[in-house]
């Protein structure tokens, strides 16, 4: 169950249902896990535990034309080669970012559970 200021997370999915809609998606099988805080800020969407490990943000919002209107950022220890994802990126040693568009809530499928549940388990 999600440990969330939900004010702040209904501010930022406020006219985006999509996005609210993933995010409902997310944090149930976050959930399943254990618990986590999911803390808005201005640009994005995080799911926490000690530190972020994933992020929800709406690119719509800072580009001209994105290529879908939802996009879940996965942190995990490890590149995973998927070509699901649009772009991963090694911002430091220890940490892969996995940049994953979600064009339609069936995306946030069994493999998406199995990468949440990798960067949860590291986010202690």
């Amino acid at each position: 169950m999600a440990l969330a200021p939900e004010v702040a997370v209904v501010e930022f999915l406020a006219g985006h249902a999509f996005a609210r809609e993933v995010h409902e998606r997310v944090s149930s099988l976050l959930g399943g896990i254990g618990p986590f805080i999911a803390r808005a800020t201005r640009s994005q969407l995080a799911y926490r535990r000690r530190r972020a490990f994933a992020w929800l943000w709406l690119p719509g919002t800072w580009l001209a034309r994105p290529a879908d209107d939802v996009v879940l950022t996965i942190a995990l220890g490890r590149h995973d080669p998927s070509p699901r994802f649009s772009e991963v990126s090694h911002p430091s040693g220890r940490h892969w970012v996995h940049h994953l568009e979600v064009g339609a809530l069936t995306d946030v499928d069994d493999d998406v559970a199995a990468w949440l549940r990798e960067a949860y388990e590291r986010a202690g």
